[in-house]
């Protein structure tokens, strides 16, 4: 039998599982919801997915939220799972095979470098809009980590100084708080529903798009703030609202507009290529595999 990998990635609400094949071919995936009580019975919810694959996988590849330090994959933080802080998977595990952690905006941005729409492209980025903004910068073709492993944090660039998090782009550039305002101006019985929410954008529905608009405008400034510092080729736009159209097409008008109205800019700056990523909610299922795999030193 042909051993495959194991990815899982790890989200504050759900958990993601996927069997994918060394050319990056998914075989299988599910999801369930993820088990917040407490690090034991997290651990005992992880060596239940994995044991179900007992004998059919060479490796396991984690996406995480929080920061990941490298080479010993210990997270930091742990995003909304904070019992992960300080957790060190490999060594809590015990488990006869490789285990490799990445963090998961990272993660995306290997997903899109490998397979996606960052394969041919020298120097560009990943933005993961999700319940935050994540992010994976590529330069010269490998991701960059920085010293403290925490490049890509975007979720963390405030508008203002200030010691809470309400002038984060966290806050401002979070898909899921997006819906929910949506929702809510629309008086939906589900305030968290992406797909009525979307129905409603792709209508032209006046309200979801008025919000939407600026939600869009907040992703544009990201862009052009990150042009700045990085002069990139290409943004690829991901997390679960990257499936929709609408999303990477709305950011790149927004983005097109300053670009083009701003007279010194446009002088001084070449804008970056705008477009969705080919993964959506699985590109943390390939980038976490794409990691192990080089930790593996494997041809990919």
């Amino acid at each position: 039998m042909t051993k495959n990998y194991l990815a899982i990635d790890v989200g504050g609400t759900r958990l993601k599982v996927g069997l994918i094949d060394r050319a990056g071919k998914i075989i299988e995936k599910y999801n369930e919801r993820t088990v917040t009580t407490g690090l034991p019975e997290f651990l005992a919810q992880l060596h239940q997915v994995i044991d179900r694959y007992a004998g059919q996988i060479r490796g396991v590849a984690f996406s995480v939220p929080g920061k990941v330090a490298h080479p010993t994959d210990t997270i930091k933080g742990g995003g909304s799972l904070t019992f992960m802080d300080g957790v060190n998977l490999r060594d809590e595990l015990q488990l006869d095979l490789p285990v490799a952690v990445e963090n998961d905006g990272k993660a995306a941005a290997l997903a899109e470098l490998w397979l996606g729409e960052l394969n041919d492209v020298a120097d560009g980025m990943a933005i993961v809009l999700g319940t935050g903004v994540g992010g994976g910068l590529v330069l010269n073709g490998e991701l960059v980590y920085g010293t403290h492993y925490q490049a890509g944090e975007l979720s963390f660039i405030f508008g203002q100084i200030e010691t809470g998090m309400e002038t984060s782009i966290g806050l401002h550039g979070s898909a899921v708080e997006m819906i929910k305002r949506i929702g809510t101006q629309l008086q939906l019985p589900e305030i968290d529903d992406g797909l009525t929410v979307f129905e409603h954008i792709n209508a032209g529905e006046p309200a979801a798009n008025e919000i939407f608009d600026a939600y869009a405008n907040q992703i544009a400034l990201l862009i052009q703030n990150i042009q700045a510092i990085t002069d990139i080729q290409r943004i690829v736009i991901g997390g679960g609202i990257s499936v929709q159209p609408i999303v990477a097409e709305r950011i790149r008008e927004k983005y097109l507009a300053f670009f083009n109205g701003n007279e010194l800019v446009k002088a001084t700056l070449t804008p970056a290529e705008i477009v969705a990523g080919k993964f959506a909610n699985d590109a943390n299922l390939f980038g976490a595999v794409y990691h192990l795999l080089m930790q593996l030193n494997q041809e990919v």
